[in-house]
């Protein structure tokens, strides 16, 4: 029969280490008042890790954290122990942090293509999920030379070409995972978004062409009608000179000249191909302009002043512009000089005159009262030219 001594002494150890607990209370117990803070750094009850760890605050993270990282582990262990680790913050949202733990792994440079591929294509996920579309679809390629029947790695480079629009390249690569496997639902899915987007797309490309052919033929009309008339263009870009404004229609290039000015109207031709011209009337007493849309080029200044002035504009205090006083003034730029208008005069005539020149295809003009102080002022020191009727 065994001897019970040993249990007896046993026994008799842990009453004394009991007895020592009620005469030198234990210090290493938590604090009733912070004991939830110290719970939680406590790793196996941590609700969320720390960025950083301090080796000084959290002692045993930093012991289990050299554990899961130790180097003498094989790449292959190092490089999986990354993953999971990338998963859990992949499942947490925190997709950046998925990122760099992704990428840490495939800086162990494992040797197995199949874990590689797996790192690779996980990134690209949370990459993608970043919205960072470029990047993933850089890493499902390289995924794809490892372990070219990766379904995953597939699936996701064909919604990277979806969102950066590439709808034929995603076509492509659904087409290619449904070699893999016909039934794949996701593939399905994209294939038929990515197929009708194509089809859009083409469609849009083709309506374009045939916007841009038919508006080059308008201009190429407008040109030629500008053309028979004699009338002398400059683009916006043109210099102020003489020489510049005196270049001709023929060196003129249409890239520089815009069918339609900032307010939507554009020069046109009517049914019986007579000029439509956006034309702008400047008031420099008040420092007020009007804008006519489409003033017919057989149309005469005093038909549009009659309409134009038929009620006092609320700007004319005096009740001064009247149709029958107003006179019109167009300027020679290269030579400072002005000439004015006969109202009774077309547009078309004016347009011809040998000193005007079209400024971004609208015609401008300055109406002022005749005899009034303002146009003693103004003209006075100024060359002004009287135009034929």
């Amino acid at each position: 029969m065994e001897s019970s001594q040993p249990d007896a002494a046993d026994d008799s150890a842990m009453d004394e280490f009991l007895e020592k607990f009620r005469s030198q209370p234990y210090h290493g117990g938590f604090h009733e008042d912070r004991w939830e803070e110290e719970f939680d750094k406590i790793p196996l009850f941590m609700k969320k890790a720390p960025s950083d760890i301090d080796p000084k605050e959290n002692p045993d993270l930093a012991c289990l954290q050299s554990i899961i990282f130790d180097e003498d582990r094989s790449p292959e262990e190092q490089a999986k122990t990354c993953k999971d680790e990338g998963n859990d913050y992949f499942k947490e949202k925190d997709y950046k942090k998925a990122v760099i733990l992704y990428t840490e792994g495939l800086k162990k440079n494992s040797a197995d293509p199949d874990l590689n591929a797996v790192l690779l294509t996980n990134r690209a996920a949370a990459q993608y999920y970043l919205g960072n579309f470029r990047s993933a679809l850089n890493d499902v390629i390289a995924a794809k030379k490892l372990k070219p029947c990766h379904l995953k790695a597939i699936v996701r480079g064909a919604l990277c070409h979806l969102e950066l629009k590439h709808f034929a390249e995603a076509v492509n690569w659904c087409d290619e995972g449904l070699q893999i496997d016909g039934k794949e639902k996701k593939l399905l899915e994209i294939r038929a978004k990515a197929d009708k987007l194509k089809r859009t797309e083409q469609r849009d490309i083709r309506k374009a062409k045939l916007k841009e052919k038919k508006e080059q033929s308008q201009n190429d009309t407008l040109l030629q009608a500008i053309k028979t008339r004699n009338i002398r263009l400059v683009s916006e870009a043109a210099g102020e000179d003489e020489d510049s404004a005196s270049e001709g229609l023929g060196e003129i290039s249409l890239a520089r000249l815009s069918f339609k000015n900032p307010c939507g109207a554009g020069l046109s031709l009517d049914e019986q191909g007579r000029l439509m011209w956006p034309v702008l009337f400047l008031y420099p007493e008040y420092c007020h302009s009007d804008f006519i849309s489409a003033f017919h080029e057989d149309s005469r200044f005093i038909d549009h002043l009659t309409v134009m002035f038929g009620e006092t504009p609320s700007w004319d205090l005096e009740q001064k512009y009247c149709p029958d006083n107003l006179e019109v003034y167009f300027e020679d730029e290269a030579r400072e000089e002005l000439y004015r208008v006969p109202p009774k005069s077309t547009l078309l005539r004016v347009l011809q005159h040998p000193r005007y020149f079209v400024k971004a295809l609208t015609p401008a003009f300055m109406i002022s009262v005749e005899s009034s102080l303002f146009s003693q002022n103004y003209f006075r020191g100024r060359k002004v030219h009287e135009v034929e009727d």
